[in-house]
């Protein structure tokens, strides 16, 4: 969203402060141990190079990541996102919810972009940052396609081919499984990092679904971790509750 068109409570618009720039030696050195946690080929290393040049231009216009982050981005963002990709080697077709500047779902096209049939769909409901994710796509020249509507209704119209569901940031892990029931329930892979809270998140996740899911330690975070869903099924409550809604 762009920060300068978003309205106070008051009405008042509020205008965008910029952040300083990031020292160049500063983000390479973030650049040199991301890159030693998730280590990646030379050619998408060089996607991945475009990509953060491009971020960073578009940061000084519009709030695509944390200000706090930016110092960061390759151990914070890129790498975090890298790290998916050893726990479903062998899938293609992906679908990110929430994309917003691209994590994960931009920094996974880059890594498949040289993986016969790969394809990673971008849902993102904000336009200006699905204008930024389309400009992403074509400057790094990954197979990935941008989606502006919300997951539940991307997910309505696309479910077949999907492997690989994750959204990052994008909502409690019950809300993330009730949207992407579809998928996992046709046999996807659901991917969902998530922070301290991640006890917490599957204790009333289990209310509403049965899972048995896997947690996956964070290569950038020792308190975070990588919630593994494979197979879920809707607890009995659910289960009857969708069966109304489906009548």
């Amino acid at each position: 969203m762009i920060a300068d068109s978003r309205g106070s409570r008051s009405g008042v618009r509020q205008a965008h402060v910029r952040s300083p720039p990031v020292h160049p030696a500063t983000l390479a050195d973030d650049r040199t141990r991301a890159l030693e946690l998730t280590p990646v080929s030379r050619e998408t290393t060089d996607r991945l190079d475009r990509f953060v040049a491009l971020l960073l231009g578009w940061q000084q216009r519009i709030n695509l990541i944390a200000a706090s982050t930016e110092s960061t981005l390759w151990t914070r963002h890129i790498a975090d996102s890298l790290q998916l990709l050893p726990l479903v080697p062998e899938a293609r077709v992906w679908a990110d919810f929430g994309s917003g500047a691209g994590f994960p779902g931009m920094v996974i096209a880059c890594a498949l972009a040289e993986s016969p049939g790969a394809q990673v769909h971008l849902v993102e409901s904000n336009a200006n940052k699905c204008a930024f994710l389309r400009e992403a796509v074509r400057a790094t020249g990954t197979p990935a396609t941008v989606h502006n509507v919300r997951a539940a209704e991307f997910i309505a119209k696309n479910t077949e081919a999907i492997e690989v569901v994750t959204a990052r940031a994008f909502a409690p892990l019950s809300g993330l499984l009730d949207t992407a029931y579809p998928p996992l329930i046709g046999g996807a892979v659901g991917l969902f990092p998530k922070g301290q809270s991640v006890e917490a998140e599957l204790t009333e996740a289990t209310k509403c679904w049965k899972i048995q899911p896997t947690l996956a330690a964070s290569r950038t975070d020792p308190n975070a971790r990588i919630v593994v869903v494979r197979g879920i099924e809707p607890a009995s409550g659910r289960a009857r509750r969708r069966m109304i809604h489906d009548e």
